[in-house]
């Protein structure tokens, strides 16, 4: 039987939800979980390495390493067939910072320079 999934840390929730081709989409919508967009803001955009975006959310390596690629294989499906993107779901849980509220709590940019706005 396998073990609960633990909840992977999330610093703040994606300010936008749903991206959609210009045209009609006629397929499926892809869904990315909140924590697969947790894993490219940070390795992506913040550029964190697997081991510090693992730290920062609270899981082990190979973990956020499978995240990482279930979420560019979704991000891939989504370009090359314009498919609508949505994201949402997922087992994660917002960071318990004080003060951060989901809007971001600045732990996981203070050492990388890179400013967001909440």
């Amino acid at each position: 039987m396998p073990r609960n999934a633990k909840c992977r840390r999330v610093c703040r929730m994606p300010a936008h939800c749903r991206f959609s081709p210009e045209g009609p989409a006629e397929r499926e919508a892809v869904t990315l979980m909140v924590e697969e967009f947790e894993a490219i803001r940070l390795m992506d955009y913040l550029g964190l390495t697997q081991e510090e975006a693992a730290a920062q959310m609270d899981v082990a390596r190979t973990t956020v390493q499978r995240i990482y690629a279930q979420a560019r294989q979704k991000l891939a499906v989504f370009l090359v067939e314009g498919r609508v993107l949505s994201i949402g779901g997922g087992s994660y849980a917002l960071c318990p910072k004080s003060g951060c509220s989901g809007k971001g709590c600045g732990r996981c940019r203070s050492a990388h320079g890179k400013e967001i706005e909440p």
